[in-house]
């Protein structure tokens, strides 16, 4: 009885598995679909799970990544131990090692699948709520003077500390929550229960692999590095907040965090931190595609907003956290971009992690609709 019982738990993963990887092929060929699930199913389980992990004060995904290191870095040796020396008991070794480590690839599997990998063939979020349409280069230049505009008005207003540096002093995630909740009003797939975002405690690793957010399917949270300039806080817990809902896609979460931040908040340190973070990217692309016509409104950028930009870190960071690097730091940035871009492309999605630039088409479709 008991060798039928083990064989059951194995066949009962087996085909978890092989229903995941049925319901993967589903959503990939069917997009009403994908579009279905996130749309009518996901909620609940979003609002289920976000609630549970919300009881926990600290990153429960970020306490299951370092279980399956340590499981990986101990449990195999450990394994090999007790075969070499633990002859009377090497048939239980092998089953139980290969029930474990069975487990956990289905949890990851069924946890990616369900709360991520459907949600990459859903229908763009241009054709749901924004006319697309083909853009001028005179429409991203008066973009590009619109945004300096509206982040040099801003960077008069914030708070700053003693370097004149854009300085963060509200509730991140009571405002920001009452931001996306107002962002379902024009967007109805918004709307509902939004967790607390947690700060990551090995935030140095995040700084290493230059992340400043990261959604965990495992938990259903919206987690931030608590490292970072405090000027991308706001922006980036919008932009987490909106993988709870569905928006998975990278350039969809950052025209989400901007409308958020800038259209659905009192707060000027969040309207601040949407321009700011839109300005960075339109600039990017004006530059990338040598729109030389635009050249000329850089100069018009003020010296307040010129501190603030394109900063990720804090003055002296690195050198000031050196003694917590166990891996060298362009080692895990190269590691975690290759990751990042090979996820994201094995999804559909062949920009890779070029699309987080794509929200200016978007910025774009949302100033200039058809």
């Amino acid at each position: 009885m008991k060798k039928i019982h083990i064989q059951k738990k194995y066949l009962i993963l087996v085909a978890v598995c092989f229903f995941m990887l049925i319901v993967n092929l589903l959503a990939r060929v069917c997009n009403p679909f994908a579009d279905f699930y996130t749309e009518k199913i996901f909620p609940f389980i979003a609002t289920s799970f976000s609630f549970i992990s919300g009881l926990f004060p600290f990153s429960v995904g970020e306490i299951l990544i370092i279980a399956g290191i340590l499981l990986v870095i101990a449990g195999i040796p450990v394994t090999v131990l007790l075969l070499i020396f633990g002859k009377n008991f090497r048939k239980k070794t092998v089953s139980v090692a290969c029930f474990v480590y069975l487990f956990v690839f289905t949890f990851v599997l069924t946890t990616e699948t369900m709360n991520c990998f459907i949600m990459y063939q859903c229908r763009p979020f241009s054709e749901k709520y924004l006319s697309h349409s083909e853009h001028t280069e005179s429409q991203i230049t008066e973009l590009y003077s619109a945004l300096i505009e509206k982040a040099n008005t801003l960077a008069e207003k914030v708070p700053r500390d003693n370097m004149n540096r854009f300085e963060f002093t509200g509730d991140v995630n009571q405002e920001a929550r009452s931001a996306m909740k107002k962002a379902g009003e024009t967007f109805p797939q918004l709307k509902g229960y939004y967790p607390k975002a947690k700060p990551i405690q090995f935030s140095y690793f995040m700084s290493q692999s230059h992340l400043s957010g990261i959604y965990f399917p495992f938990s259903l949270e919206a987690n931030y590095n608590d490292d970072m300039c405090r000027t991308n806080l706001p922006e980036t817990v919008c932009h987490e907040f909106s993988h709870l809902k569905g928006f998975i896609q990278e350039d969809e979460a950052n025209f989400i965090s901007f409308f958020a931040t800038t259209h659905c908040s009192d707060d000027l340190s969040f309207q601040y931190s949407g321009y700011l973070s839109a300005l960075e990217y339109v600039h990017n692309e004006i530059y990338n595609q040598n729109i030389s016509g635009a050249f000329y409104l850089t100069d018009s950028i003020s010296d307040n907003v010129r501190r603030d930009w394109f900063r990720f870190m804090p003055d002296n960071y690195w050198e000031e956290n050196k003694k917590k690097e166990v891996i060298p730091t362009e080692t895990v940035s190269t590691v975690s971009t290759n990751a990042i871009d090979t996820n994201i492309k094995a999804n559909g999605r062949e920009d890779g992690i070029k699309s987080y630039s794509l929200v200016v088409e978007l910025l774009l479709d949302f100033y200039y609709p058809a």
